[in-house]
């Protein structure tokens, strides 16, 4: 796996999801639904917090506790916000992403310490690459959830598949 050419999978399919949700009214965006997180904002929000914060043990940098992150899930800021911030993070994320790969550290070992929901602390060791594989994953299941609940909205969805996106095409005779 490429790493980088990973997430720039993940954001060009991430730019559908936001197109597709950019025209709904803040009313639909915030519209409960029995699925995942229950809402189109808080779906998005929440994958990008997410990714921030496993962007952050990634690189070795303290998290600070989880009423403390810049955006929560549970109280989900506007689509515009949304989008403005994720585009500002991706950046971010790339150029970590890019780091990680220049200096060859996908098997180097991060260890951070983590509180659980029930109070206990742990320690927690993943290597780089097993830290960034959770947030590829973790935006594609989440990412399905948006998808079923943009359909549910009348939201017409176009292929997102990884080889759709990514493989080179070319018409043969």
């Amino acid at each position: 796996m490429n790493p980088v050419r990973t997430y720039t999978y993940l954001v060009l399919a991430r730019e559908k999801i936001l197109d597709w949700a950019r025209p709904l009214p803040a009313e639909q965006h915030a519209r409960q639904f029995p699925i995942g997180l229950g809402s189109l904002a808080r779906t998005l929000t929440h994958i990008m917090v997410c990714e921030w914060f496993y962007i952050r043990r990634m690189q070795g940098l303290d998290v600070p506790p989880y009423r403390e992150w810049p955006m929560q899930d549970e109280t989900p800021p506007l689509f515009e916000v949304i989008e403005r911030e994720w585009h500002a993070q991706e950046q971010r994320t790339r150029a970590a992403i890019e780091a990680v790969e220049r200096a060859g550290e996908w098997g180097r070992a991060v260890t951070c310490m983590a509180q659980c929901d029930d109070g206990k602390r742990v320690e927690i060791s993943a290597t780089k690459g097993d830290i960034f594989t959770q947030p590829v994953l973790h935006e594609v299941h989440h990412r399905a959830q948006a998808m079923n609940i943009l359909r549910q909205l009348g939201v017409q969805l176009d292929d997102i598949d990884y080889n759709a996106m990514m493989y080179t095409r070319r018409e043969v005779a």
